[in-house]
């Protein structure tokens, strides 16, 4: 499905107004009975508004030919309905399931009108309110109106996400990319942990009376081992229904841990093609906006966060006698650490080379948090309500994924130890929530406990993680360069070798224009005199600058871009023709280093003009094709530099110039003097 959804959108983009013709046809089919269920129209209508934000397909058109499929489509369902009537029910798939007509009929028979226009926007009712108020033959004169505009605004309302989304996508990604995926995988993950948490458990929790009806005719034909399955089914006691889906969820569980095992040993301890992959992704995405925050993120695994709301929360169960809460969450802790670290012992799995000493398989900070909040999860969720007992786990969940996926953007794990340390944590807190549960049968106030737990958690880490994240930044500093270049080669003919742009989309492909060899002073200063200034790296707190519309163009921040995934040393500002533009000089550390110990410094000139997408935040945005125009800011960053030993030269790899400078030791002290 991924593919052909692929292939569409990517067809859509090369074909914009036959795209028309595929586009309603596609929600034709959704809209018809029947068939509609099985179209999945929303991903393809949001990769339509993508392609309409980047200018792929005309908007207007776009949203006619949806709104037409969607009419055409209901007006088919409606045809149908009122041809066939009552004699739907007796077909197939509504003999089997009835309830696909009912809910739509129970909705038009509040409000005919109204039904038709919300049915439009409810995807488990649309294909089938067509085709109830065919049956119970609805006047045209008021159905086609209601119809016509539910299309319209429907069609407006799901190519609106795709639409916005690519404009901003596109605006931000201009100058800060890597932050914009990186939040979008860190959400991905998220939402992916929530989904899989949420569905796997309510369908447990509606399959749990057939399961334990199923368990117990299983013990019964099978009395030698049933009778250990006996221990855990009691049809007189309400627990059981949980111990069945604990039990089922252990056996799952523990199945994926033994095969996640299995793989990684039959590997001879070496990382897994996907390891490497996850690895690589992860660190091409490595920002400084980015740094901060999952370097916070990757210390809420931390034994200053986790102690505290663990130590408390077991005070207070000490201080109610909740004797076997207590043990069982101990020995949930205290086990679940010693077995991991013999583990690690064991499996001699090879660090990320980003990854200090202390890190392998599986990752003891997230096997230790995943038991931590796993088994408080399944403390207190037997004594909530119905479907509220699923959120304690959501929770769970959501504080794992974070650490699992901070700790994989800093590369101080592989995949593998990562999801090894998740399934190895599920698989020994289910162990012991299954003993727990068998054994506890009393239920007890959750809240002073919850509060406790999830309020020490929630101060404990804004406490820690500000203070914590200089250090997590410092451990996972980037290397030094690999490639070694000798200085005088470097001068003559080895600088081509060295990129000559940013980026490989276009609208981040900036040139690189500028290598310097040697202290950054002498340099900072010349400009400097000529007008220049100093930026100081932006963080969050000077980002959210970009949301107050008060804030003057000049004063606001231009948000800092990374070569290799490593942020710029210097950025330096010059005021533009007017507010609203400025010019840049950014440099960067070289992706190679010289062999005598000088630096080397890659640079790239720019002019930028500020933008207010939507008119919700402002942006200073890089200009195409003007940072070497002649008089252009790079004229002027050599004018500004031109007593310093420089030359200057076209790339090999793409005509434009590049200028060379070269700051040996008695240049500096000059210009001190």
């Amino acid at each position: 499905m991924n593919g052909w959804f692929d292939n569409v959108v990517a067809w859509i983009g090369a074909h914009p107004i036959a795209a028309g013709l595929v586009i309603f046809a596609i929600v034709l089919c959704d809209s018809l009975l029947i068939l509609g269920a099985a179209v999945p129209v929303i991903p393809l209508l949001f990769g339509v508004g993508v392609l309409i934000s980047l200018g792929e397909i005309s908007g207007p058109y776009a949203v006619l030919c949806a709104a037409l499929g969607a009419f055409v489509g209901d007006a088919s369902s409606y045809w149908v309905g009122y041809r066939w009537g009552p004699k739907l029910r007796g077909v197939w798939p509504f003999a089997r399931y009835p309830q696909l007509l009912d809910r739509g009929e129970a909705l038009f028979r509040r409000n005919a009108v109204k039904s038709v226009l919300v049915a439009r926007f409810v995807g488990a009712i649309r294909p089938f309110v067509p085709a109830v108020a065919g049956m119970l033959h609805m006047p045209l004169r008021r159905y086609v109106p209601a119809s016509l505009l539910a299309s319209l605004l429907w069609a407006m309302l799901f190519l609106a996400p795709g639409w916005l989304l690519g404009h901003a996508y596109d605006a931000v990604a201009a100058v800060a990319n890597r932050l914009a995926l990186v939040l979008g995988a860190l959400l991905a993950a998220l939402v992916l942990m929530w989904a899989a948490v949420l569905v796997i458990y309510r369908w447990f929790a509606g399959h749990a009376d057939s399961l334990l009806a199923r368990a117990l005719r299983w013990t019964r034909a099978h009395p030698r081992l049933g009778r250990y399955a006996a221990a855990l089914i009691d049809p007189n006691r309400p627990e059981s229904a949980s111990l069945a889906i604990l039990a089922v969820c252990l056996l799952a569980m523990g199945v994926a841990w033994f095969v996640l095992l299995g793989t990684v040993v039959m590997g001879n301890n070496e990382p897994l093609a996907l390891d490497r992959a996850v690895f690589e992704t992860m660190l091409a995405l490595r920002n400084p906006l980015a740094d901060r925050l999952m370097a916070g993120l990757a210390s809420i695994g931390d034994a200053m966060v986790l102690v505290p709301a663990i130590a408390l929360t077991l005070l207070w169960l000490l201080w109610r006698r909740r004797w076997i809460a207590a043990v069982h969450w101990l020995a949930a802790l205290a086990f679940g650490l010693v077995l991991t670290a013999l583990l690690g012992a064991v499996v001699d799995m090879p660090n990320p080379p980003t990854a200090p000493r202390g890190f392998g398989f599986p990752s003891i900070a997230v096997t230790m948090t995943t038991i931590g909040f796993g088994f408080f999860a399944i403390l207190i969720a037997r004594e909530l309500p119905g479907r509220q007992r699923v959120w304690p786990y959501v929770v769970s969940g959501a504080v794992v994924a974070l650490l699992g996926f901070a700790r994989l953007y800093f590369g101080a794990h592989w995949l593998s130890d990562v999801v090894g340390g998740m399934l190895f944590g599920i698989v020994w807190l289910l162990i012991l929530g299954i003993a727990y549960r068998r054994h506890v049968a009393r239920s007890f106030w959750m809240q002073p406990p919850a509060w406790i737990f999830y309020a020490a958690f929630l101060l404990a880490a804004l406490w820690h993680a500000p203070r914590s994240v200089d250090q997590v930044l410092a451990r996972f500093a980037p290397g030094a360069p690999r490639v070694v270049l000798d200085a005088g080669a470097w001068w003559s003919k080895d600088w081509a070798t060295l990129p000559a742009q940013r980026e490989r989309e276009a609208n981040q492909r900036w040139p690189l224009d500028l290598q310097v060899a040697g202290p950054l002073e002498p340099l900072q200063r010349r400009l400097q005199a000529n007008g220049w200034g100093v930026q100081p790296q932006a963080g969050w707190l000077e980002t959210l600058h970009l949301l107050d519309d008060d804030t003057p163009p000049e004063l606001q921040p231009v948000l800092p871009a990374t070569l290799d995934a490593e942020a710029e040393v210097l950025l330096m500002r010059r005021p533009g023709k007017d507010a609203r533009e400025t010019k840049v000089l950014r440099l960067w550390r070289a992706p190679a280093r010289l062999r005598d110990g000088t630096p080397l410094w890659m640079g790239s000139t720019q002019t930028l003009r500020y933008a207010e997408p939507f008119g919700l935040f402002g942006l200073w945005l890089p200009q195409p094709a003007t940072a070497n125009a002649p008089g252009g800011v790079h004229d002027e960053v050599r004018a500004a530099l031109r007593d310093l030993r420089a030359v200057q030269a076209p790339h090999p790899a793409t005509g434009m110039p590049v200028l060379r400078l070269r700051i040996d030791a008695d240049q500096d002290s000059s210009a001190s003097n």
